[in-house]
């Protein structure tokens, strides 16, 4: 018998129907969808808003699933033999019982690129592991959007749009107490600035793995969908491992500060821009000045290639608990300047120079940025 596939409008999963049926039940949600061949056009309207709002939650609650999603119907569940029911799912929690905890995390290799990269996929595991086993993060509330090959789940893949849709449950119901992790690895880059709300002119961006395609993701859309919506009591924290990084976020305030420890914060308001928070608090460590690039190097951990950043990050967190943010944006550069990547490894300034010529020292320093001025070093670093 010739069937149909039609879309509960409630939790927007795609189903198959007999094609009599005017009136069904979702057997994931169980909710109610009507079908009538004569619909007025308040009716259709109504439909189509919730279809929409339902395939926005189909897409969060598809992401958090482990089982990889069915290609057999362009992306979409299919029909068991009942016809009415998709593929065995569980149904998820709703965004709040994931706890207090939420964290999105990315990885990007670019593989097959000429531009390809070594350690993010590496940055992105390790960052997981440091969250849950040091500061609590439970597993199921930690979303990874990778390109490694061996991820078969496509709404796990870094691009454009699931990176967006990543940021957007990251804020879902964000509420007092909650710590958020926005953690990048991959590409960025910085692109004239059409909106004019930019102090250098600039804008800074990151690169899903379909840029070349889909576009790359702005500050302003990152500020837009992490920093606008952050609540008052709720924090945010984003480690973003990127090429010209340093305000990606966008946010109000810069820690500028020199090697001896001594900082002052620069303001980055711009009249014509409100780029603040709905009353959260939003912090950013990103790899370097937005004028200046990253890598990813073994040289850090003698083995595996990672980003400079992630590595020098999570091993001052280990070797220091408790620490404050400016002992760890000194102690991350002093990490970094300490390291070479050629093979001079002598002292004094003949080696210095030899290696400021062959481009083999580590030239990078992490910047950190927030919504709101405070004492970097009275305030303790916690996740």
């Amino acid at each position: 018998m010739a069937s149909r596939q039609e879309r509960c409008i409630h939790c927007g999963v795609l189903l198959v129907v007999p094609p009599e049926v005017n009136v069904f039940q979702c057997g994931v949600c169980h909710g109610i969808t009507h079908l009538r061949p004569s619909t007025p056009p308040w009716t259709q309207a109504y439909n189509s808003f919730h279809s929409f709002t339902g395939r926005f939650r189909g897409f969060l609650n598809t992401i958090r699933s482990t089982a990889p999603v069915n290609t057999n119907s362009g992306g979409y569940y299919g029909a068991n033999s009942f016809g009415l029911y998709p593929h065995p799912q569980s149904l998820r929690p709703s965004f709040h019982a994931y706890g207090s905890k939420r964290a999105v995390v990315c990885g990007i290799r670019y593989h097959g690129k000429s531009y390809k990269l070594k350690g993010s996929i590496n940055d992105a595991k390790c960052m997981k592991y440091f969250l849950i086993k040091h500061y609590g993060f439970p597993s199921d509330s930690i979303l990874m959007l990778t390109d490694d090959k061996e991820e078969r789940n496509q709404l796990r893949i870094p691009t454009r749009y699931n990176i967006l849709m990543a940021m957007r449950w990251l804020l879902e119901n964000t509420k007092s107490g909650d710590s958020l992790v926005f953690h990048f690895s991959g590409h960025g880059t910085q692109e004239i600035s059409m909106d004019g709300n930019e102090i250098d002119g600039l804008d800074e961006a990151i690169c899903p793995v379909d840029y070349e395609e889909q576009g790359k993701i702005l500050d302003d859309e990152i500020n837009t969908a992490i920093v606008r919506p952050l609540p008052r009591g709720a924090k945010l924290h984003a480690i973003v491992d990127a090429c010209h990084s340093g305000t990606v976020l966008d946010l109000s305030f810069v820690c500028k500060m020199n090697r001896e420890g001594y900082y002052s914060w620069e303001d980055q308001r711009f009249p014509r821009a409100n780029k603040g928070t709905s009353g959260g608090v939003a912090v950013s460590i990103s790899a370097c000045e937005d004028s200046q690039t990253s890598i990813d190097t073994s040289a850090l951990s003698g083995t595996e290639a990672t980003g400079v950043l992630t590595y020098s990050f999570i091993q001052t967190v280990q070797n220091e608990p408790g620490l404050s943010y400016g002992r760890l944006l000194s102690a991350m550069r002093s990490s970094i300047r300490g390291t070479k990547t050629g093979i001079v490894p002598l002292n004094g300034p003949i080696a210095s120079l030899f290696n400021r010529l062959l481009g083999m020292e580590l030239r990078q320093e992490p910047q950190l940025s927030s919504s709101e001025v405070f004492d970097v070093y009275t305030s303790r670093f916690v996740l």
